[in-house]
């Protein structure tokens, strides 16, 4: 009798147990991302969210699709085949909303331009963005961050380059040290080594720009109609990102971690986090300087009219998650 007795209740047991994992995995979502960059630091907060586990403490699984930034990241999350898209230009996404595009802002990205630099090959005599008049100028692709840095470089500098949309980092920087442009754009790691090496010197920073340092200058986007459909997967997500950002700022396991993932020497990682990537510039909450983005956006010809602050909240901008 008792071992029929316990045989009934480890049967209990079992199905209780297959009960709670049948449910969880029911209520496990997939999200479908795109990332601009891969290997810049900003964009590996994914990856620690992975790494450390957030994403499945959430429920989540997510598939990653890399691209190198612009218009590659956002249209695939407009056409709906990706839900969300990760490091994008503001100017870029405020344009695709003005077309009638399912975009929205769920959170800020990135807010200054700490981050950003030009460079020219040593032996060019460039020294700043004064030198550039004539010159070609790099920056990622149209609508993103740094064409809106380049373009208020250019502006607050008085040169007249041509500026020309180069890509990737890696690939802009093949560009340059073959000769085909003479100004590059990079975020660190890349470039710091040919920098310290002497091949290459930065002739400006984005930090340059005194206006940019309190706008958000890159937001993270969803696709609108997913995320009517499956909001609060969207808030567990950007709920793992902001403890993926507040891991990465805790200690040096991320500095290993990023070290290893960028295929870049420690002291590299290092300096590319503490010098480079304040954490304050990575806050999530509020989309700021937005009038003066809005402004932007019509006379860089992003939009054909303008628009307040006023007729983007709620209808663009849905900020998920304030940490």
């Amino acid at each position: 009798m008792m071992h029929r007795t316990i045989a009934c209740l480890l049967g209990m047991i079992a199905s209780a147990a297959t009960l709670a994992a049948t449910s969880a995995f029911a209520q496990t979502q997939t999200l479908k991302v795109a990332v601009a960059q891969r290997g810049f630091w900003n964009s590996v907060f994914i990856e620690f969210a992975l790494q450390q586990g957030f994403f499945k403490q959430e429920g989540l699984e997510i598939e990653i699709l890399y691209t190198e930034g612009g218009a590659s990241t956002l249209l695939p999350v407009v056409s709906g085949s990706l839900d969300i898209a990760m490091t994008n230009g503001t100017l870029g996404v405020i344009a695709a909303f003005a077309k009638g595009m399912p975009v929205k802002i769920i959170s800020a990205e990135a807010t200054g331009a700490p981050d950003a630099f030009w460079y020219a090959r040593a032996e060019s005599g460039i020294k700043s963005i004064r030198d550039t008049s004539g010159k070609t100028v790099a920056f990622s692709s149209p609508g993103s961050s740094t064409n809106l840095i380049l373009l208020q470089l250019v502006a607050q500098e008085k040169a007249t380059p041509k500026l020309v949309p180069t890509g990737g980092a890696p690939g802009t920087l093949t560009q340059v040290m073959s000769g085909q442009i003479d100004v590059g754009w990079s975020v660190p790691p890349f470039v710091l080594q040919q920098v310290a090496d002497g091949k290459a010197q930065i002739i400006a920073r984005g930090s340059d720009v005194a206006a940019i340092r309190d706008q958000t200058i890159r937001v993270n986007v969803a696709n609108a109609n997913a995320l009517k459909q499956k909001r609060d997967a969207f808030v567990r997500y950007m709920r793992a990102i902001s403890r993926a950002i507040d891991w990465a700022y805790q200690g040096d396991a991320a500095i290993d971690a990023y070290a290893a993932y960028a295929k870049v020497p420690r002291a590299l990682a290092q300096r590319t986090r503490d010098e480079f990537y304040p954490k304050a510039s990575l806050q999530l909450a509020e989309v700021k300087g937005l009038d003066l983005t809005l402004k932007q956006a019509v006379e860089f010809k992003y939009i054909a009219s303008p628009m307040s602050a006023a007729d983007v909240q709620g209808r663009l901008i849905d900020i998920l998650y304030k940490p």
